[in-house]
C-alpha cells in the first residue's frame, strides 16, 4: 500500500532521529575512521610483505593454539559495554588462519552470552544501574528510539557492526522484553555479519601473505 506524504515524511523523521542522536552519531563517525584506517593498513601490510616477518609466524602459531578460546573470552566482554571491537577482532582472528566455520560460531556464542549479561543485570538491577552505566540521557534517547523501532532497531544495530548493539542489550533488560526474541536476534544477525567478516579476514590473510 502506498504511504501518505503525511506517513511518508514522518517515516523520514523517525529515521532521522536515529541517525541525529549523539551518541549513534559518534558511533559510526568512529567506526568509519577506524574502517579507513584498517584498510589503509591492509595495504601497508601488503607492500611490506608483512608474512615474511618472523613474529608473524608466532603470532599465527599463537592463534592456532589459543586463538578460539581467545576470541570466545574477548567477544563475552564485547558483549557488553567493553568496547572491544569484535568484529574487528573476527577479521584478524580470520586473516591469521583460525578456520572461519568454528570462529563464526565461537564469536557469534561468545557476543550472545556478553549480550545477555547485560540484559540480565538490567533486567534485575533496573534502572540505576542502567543509569549509572549509560547516563541518564543516554537512556532517555535509546529508551525514546526503542519505544518507536522497538525489534527493528535492535536488528539494525545487529546488523551494523560498529553501532553499539550492547546498549540496546540493556534497554531490553530494563524494560524486560523477550528473553525469546531477545536471544534470537541477538545471535541471528551476529551471525551473519560475523560469517562475512570472518571469510573477508581470510581473504584479507591470503592477499596480503599471511596464509
Amino acid at each position: 500500500m502506498k504511504m501518505t506524504p503525511n506517513a511518508e515524511k514522518e517515516a523520514k523523521q523517525n529515521f532521522s532521529d536515529v541517525i541525529k542522536t549523539s551518541w549513534i552519531k559518534s558511533a559510526i563517525i568512529v567506526g568509519l575512521i577506524f574502517l579507513a584506517i584498517g584498510m589503509a593498513a591492509i595495504f601497508i601490510f601488503k607492500a611490506v610483505n608483512i608474512g615474511s616477518f618472523q613474529i608473524i609466524s608466532d603470532v599465527k602459531a599463537f592463534a592456532r593454539d589459543y586463538g578460539v578460546l581467545g576470541v570466545f573470552l574477548a567477544t563475552i566482554v564485547a558483549g557488553t559495554v567493553v568496547p572491544l571491537g569484535s568484529p574487528a577482532l573476527v577479521v584478524v582472528a580470520a586473516s591469521l588462519g583460525i578456520h572461519p566455520l568454528p570462529l563464526v560460531f565461537t564469536a557469534t556464542i561468545g557476543y550472545t552470552i556478553g549480550m545477555t549479561i547485560n540484559y540480565f543485570l538490567a533486567y534485575h538491577l533496573g534502572r540505576p544501574f542502567v543509569i549509572k552505566r549509560l547516563g541518564a540521557e543516554k537512556l532517555g534517547e535509546a529508551t525514546f528510539l526503542w519505544n518507536r523501532w522497538g525489534w527493528i532497531l535492535y536488528t539494525l544495530f545487529g546488523f551494523i557492526p560498529f553501532l553499539p548493539a550492547e546498549l540496546l542489550a540493556l534497554v531490553c533488560g530494563l524494560l524486560k522484553t523477550s528473553i525469546k526474541t531477545f536471544l534470537i536476534l541477538s545471535f541471528t544477525p551476529r551471525l551473519i555479519v560475523f560469517a562475512v567478516l570472518a571469510y573477508f579476514g581470510e581473504a584479507i590473510g591470503s592477499w596480503i601473505g599471511i596464509i
